[in-house]
């Protein structure tokens, strides 16, 4: 069996065990019940995830997954193609917004190389090419299935060496000129919603450009007729290199049992591709922010998630993840420091449950 298939077999569902004996102890805190919010939510989870009440993370990573797409020669992107390789060794040097945002969180980077259209040597720089960028989708697939099937896979192994080197939190990342037409079109094709309320205008496109770009996908969806029902059809005549990457490290989160962050608007998109393919893969995933991409609060619908914070961002590259690594620590704080009325030896009986 290959790592795909194994993958989607062994991915379990949250221990209800574990999130009931945290949500008792959440309850047993010298505060009002419930009143930590989300905080206390996203504890629960995280026990729910790992099958322990208490949760030491002790690193924590973002993947960034760096692919061309073809689609670019229809000018629906206002950038250069080669922006693409540049940012990936710039991820590398320490000074793109995700690099600065993470190293303020204390987490590390990991790029990995999955379809860039440049053959790229920097020190760090994960090899892991599928192919030289994708085909252009408004003429055809953008890639094979089984082209797909191994990018997912690339996402899988990046995870899985993750944890075994100690990492308990992991975020999205992905840099790819034209991946907002892309995540578009996975979007249409699994919603059927139209091209006016799942195409933003990305990095920046007049009037006209954003035209062309709607057009350009709707073109893509006509010619390649994606299968909803057959997520794999999806990603591979639509998709792209990055996005089927961080659709593996979803599903190789979840099977690990270990917490991913999603970030924006393509990452959104890998995580759809992800709970199509097998739904238990969503229990794992935490939203972090609110993408201004107005395809965003769709995806969010049909993950049924909602992002915590709302920063107005539509960067990219992973950058909400470190910001939402904040957060999910400080969940895990509460439960594992904070005393019980028990520990300070004083009733709480007069407490009322107002969470509802």
């Amino acid at each position: 069996m290959r790592l795909y298939e194994q993958t989607l077999k062994g991915i379990k569902s949250l221990d209800e065990a574990a999130m009931h004996e945290a949500s008792q102890r959440l309850d047993s805190l010298i505060k009002p019940i419930g009143s930590l919010g989300r905080l206390e939510e996203i504890a629960i989870r995280l026990s729910g995830m790992t099958g322990k009440v208490k949760n030491e993370i002790k690193k924590k990573c973002v993947v960034v997954m760096c692919a061309d797409n073809g689609v670019w020669e229809e000018g629906v992107s206002a950038c250069p193609q080669d922006i693409t390789a540049v940012q990936t060794i710039n991820f590398l040097r320490g000074i793109t917004g995700i690099a600065v945002l993470a190293r303020h969180a204390g987490s590390e980077i990991k790029v990995i190389d999955i379809g860039v259209n440049k053959e790229m040597e920097y020190p760090g720089l994960i090899h892991k090419k599928i192919r030289m960028g994708t085909s252009n989708m408004s003429k055809g697939p953008a890639m094979s299935r089984e082209e797909a099937i191994k990018a997912v896979e690339v996402g899988i192994e990046a995870v899985e060496e993750l944890v075994k080197d100690g990492f308990g939190l992991i975020g999205t990342g992905e840099m790819g000129i034209c991946n907002t037409s892309t995540s578009s079109a996975i979007l249409m094709s699994f919603t059927g919603c139209s091209a006016d309320f799942a195409v933003g205008k990305g990095a920046g496109l007049s009037e006209e450009g954003y035209e062309n770009k709607k057009n350009t996908i709707k073109k893509a969806m006509d010619i390649n007729k994606p299968d909803a029902n057959d997520p794999l059809d999806v990603l591979a005549k639509v998709g792209g290199l990055d996005i089927a990457g961080m659709a593996g490290c979803f599903l190789g989160a979840a099977y690990h049992r270990v917490p991913i962050v999603i970030d924006g608007f393509i990452s959104a998109a890998a995580a759809l591709v992800a709970f199509k393919l097998n739904p238990l893969a969503r229990e794992f995933m935490i939203p972090s922010h609110c993408s201004e991409e107005p395809g965003y609060k769709y995806l969010m619908e049909e993950l049924g998630l909602s992002p915590m914070l709302n920063l107005r961002m539509r960067l990219g590259e992973g950058t909400g993840c470190p910001l939402a690594f904040n957060i999910i620590e400080a969940a895990a704080k509460i439960i594992n420091e904070m005393a019980s009325f028990d520990d300070i030896k004083v009733s709480g009986d007069f407490l009322v449950d107002i969470r509802n």
